[in-house]
């Protein structure tokens, strides 16, 4: 029983969730953010917090963990109370107690647990699919300026003859590029001209010859000929079938998509790797069906029992 597992599932949908005798994990929303020093940029999120103090059992991981797993709540409530016990002595040992998706938990010489949380995993579901990113700076040219400045310090004098002189330079390199292209093309076409003539002339001749030879051939009556049956085998191409996929989740990081194929696995879904979408995120999925209505009423009841953010996704 992974018990940071069904933490993390809960911090999704609610803003508190405590673990009964050792302590409640918190979660508060938090805007987007933009650091011009580092030039980075990171969607809205909610960053956790640990209260020790609320430890007092609320029923709701319990309840929710007794569900997936089939259990009666009593059962449960025992296995949460022996796996907490056992977070405790961790922390007790000095030991640094790592709970994946949620952060690490140290305790210090006083006996105050210090609560680092984990960046790796967005709780806030509104910002599905957003990562955070780093541009590069825009450099802005400053050319101008640099050109200013060197001709206050080296002045440049051009006579009214040279000045005229340079701007009709441009134009004479125009003209003599165009004068030479109209040349190369009447050349060509001359050429072109007498080839085909010369084409014309001898294709004449042939045919003055084959209708000459036409006209001496002698025809006799032949039967007709009886040609072979062919048969053609017609292929008719299937329709494509959409694939209708409920997705679960999209994480960033190849090995948390795994570790949830794996949980959803143990809860009876068909659980798979769909691959990765236009943000680079690693699509994992409850089921996958054909039948658009089958896909539907499992959708429905992953909702009412599992998560709210479950949603449909058809390929074709």
């Amino acid at each position: 029983m992974v018990l940071e597992h069904y933490i993390s599932d809960l911090l999704y949908r609610y803003n508190c969730v405590v673990v009964p005798g050792f302590g409640a994990f918190l979660s508060q929303h938090k805007s987007a953010t933009l650091n011009k020093q580092t030039h980075s940029f990171h969607p809205p999120s909610k960053s956790l917090s640990f209260n020790r103090q609320l430890s007092s059992n609320d029923g709701l991981l319990v309840s929710y963990m007794a569900e997936v797993e089939k259990c009666s709540y009593e059962e449960m409530l025992a296995q949460v109370t022996e796996k907490v016990e056992q977070w405790k002595r961790t922390l007790n040992q000095g030991v640094r107690l790592s709970l994946e998706n949620i952060g690490d938990l140290k305790s210090n010489k006083e006996g105050r647990i210090l609560f680092q949380p984990s960046y790796e995993v967005n709780h806030l579901t509104s910002s599905f699919g957003l990562s955070s990113y780093v541009s590069a700076p825009i450099t802005r040219e400053v050319l101008k300026e640099e050109v200013v400045s060197i001709e206050e310090k080296v002045p440049f004098i051009i006579t009214p003859e040279r000045r005229k002189e340079a701007s009709l330079r441009p134009y004479l390199k125009y003209a003599a590029v165009l004068l030479l292209a109209v040349s190369t093309g009447l050349t060509g076409y001359r050429f072109y001209n007498k080839n085909l003539t010369q084409e014309q002339i001898v294709a004449e001749k042939v045919q003055e010859k084959v209708s000459k030879s036409i006209q001496e051939a002698t025809f006799f009556d032949t039967a007709p000929l009886e040609l072979p049956t062919l048969n053609l085998k017609v292929v008719t191409k299937k329709p494509e079938v959409a694939m209708h996929h409920i997705i679960a989740g999209a994480f960033r990081f190849k090995e948390n998509a795994d570790k949830k194929i794996s949980q959803l696995k143990r809860r009876g879904y068909d659980a798979a790797y769909l691959g990765t979408n236009d943000h680079g995120l690693h699509v994992v999925t409850y089921s996958s069906f054909s039948d658009v209505d089958e896909a539907l009423r499992t959708l429905r009841t992953i909702k009412r029992t599992q998560s709210k953010d479950a949603w449909l996704l058809s390929v074709r």
